[in-house]
């Protein structure tokens, strides 16, 4: 995560990152020994935090407020296309396989070009489009669960616990099965 900030941002440090996460503008999920897992949305707002400070000279208050009233960007099908890089028949797969959903409207979110981007890089490691629908799959069952819980927050927070619960999940298996 430093690797990825460091060439925008060289003076940035871990301490910093400590700094505005105890200040809130940022939440990284965190494995059970402790150590915080980034995510690629994360790095993001931290980039968008950081670009304030330095560019705009905002304080944190301002840039806080600001994170808690931005909206989702909505995506148009060719500004996906554009930012994802990938053909429009693999988006087209990718929605007929439920992998990628456009809103009401046809607009896509951010999410929706993280999963891509991720994806596209998941196929160029080897995995097959069929073999992504497993993760839609396990996706769709993780989310009906929370779906039985009643309160909003708690959904959220077990959403946030259930990502990395699976995350060491995965990871423990391929563990034991590379004998590592």
């Amino acid at each position: 995560m430093l690797a990825e900030l460091r060439p925008e941002f060289p003076e940035v440090t871990i301490s910093k990152i400590r700094f505005l996460e105890s200040e809130g503008l940022v939440h990284p999920a965190r494995t059970s020994s402790g150590y915080r897992q980034f995510t690629y949305a994360d790095v993001e707002r931290l980039r968008y935090v950081l670009a304030a400070q330095r560019d705009r000279y905002l304080p944190l208050k301002v840039i806080r407020e600001q994170l808690s009233a931005a909206r989702p960007t909505e995506l148009s099908h060719e500004n996906l296309l554009a930012q994802s890089a990938i053909a429009p028949e693999l988006l087209a797969q990718l929605e007929q396989d439920g992998l990628v959903r456009p809103g009401e409207n046809g607009g896509y979110c951010v999410d929706d070009l993280i999963a891509i981007r991720t994806i596209r890089t998941m196929m160029e490691l080897g995995v097959e489009a069929d073999q992504l629908r497993a993760f839609r799959a396990a996706a769709d069952r993780e989310a009906a669960l929370l779906r039985s819980l009643s309160d909003p927050g708690t959904i959220r927070e077990m959403s946030r616990l259930s990502a990395t619960l699976h995350s060491l999940l995965v990871k423990a298996c391929l563990r034991n099965a590379l004998g590592s």
